[in-house]
C-alpha cells in the first residue's frame, strides 16, 4: 500500500502566520484522512472577524473548515474528531448551537477546553478537525 500526502490550501484564504498547512490529506489505501489545522476567525487580510461575538466567530470558522475539507472532496459530514479551544468556557452555550448546526450528520467525538489565549488577539475560539472518507478509486 502506498501512502500519498497532499497539502490543502484554498485560494484567497486566511493568512498563514507560520510554517504550516491549512490542511493535509493522507491517502492510505481505501481511506483518506484529512487533518485540518486549528482555525481562528481571521480573514484573508489578517483581521479578526466578529470581534466579541463567539457565535459569529464559530460560524466563520466552520465555513473555513468546510472550504479546506472541500479541497479534499470532503465535507463536515466526514469529520470524526473535533477539538474546540475557547478563551472563556462560560461562552460554551453560544458555541454549542453553532457546532450542532454544522455537525448534524457526523456527530464527531469532540474535545472542548478553555485556553488562556489564542495566537491572534481578539479571537475567542479555535477549532481543528480530523475527517476520513473513502478514497477515490
Amino acid at each position: 500500500m502506498s501512502i500519498i500526502k497532499k497539502d490543502l490550501s484554498p485560494k484567497n484564504f486566511t493568512v498563514k502566520t507560520g510554517s504550516y498547512s491549512q490542511g493535509i490529506q493522507v491517502s492510505c489505501g481505501e481511506v483518506d484522512w484529512i487533518f485540518v489545522t486549528g482555525q481562528i476567525a481571521m480573514d484573508a487580510d489578517g483581521n479578526v472577524v466578529s470581534p466579541g461575538d463567539i457565535a459569529g466567530q464559530a460560524d466563520f470558522i466552520f465555513n473555513n473548515i468546510s472550504k479546506i475539507l472541500a479541497e479534499a472532496d470532503a465535507t463536515l459530514d466526514d469529520v470524526v474528531k473535533a477539538q474546540l479551544f475557547l478563551t472563556d468556557m462560560s461562552l460554551f452555550s453560544q458555541v454549542s448551537p453553532v457546532r450542532n448546526k454544522y455537525f448534524v450528520n457526523s456527530q464527531p467525538v469532540s474535545t472542548m477546553v478553555e485556553v488562556k489565549a489564542l495566537v491572534k488577539a481578539g479571537c475567542m475560539l479555535e477549532i481543528e478537525v480530523i475527517a476520513m472518507k473513502e478514497a477515490k478509486k
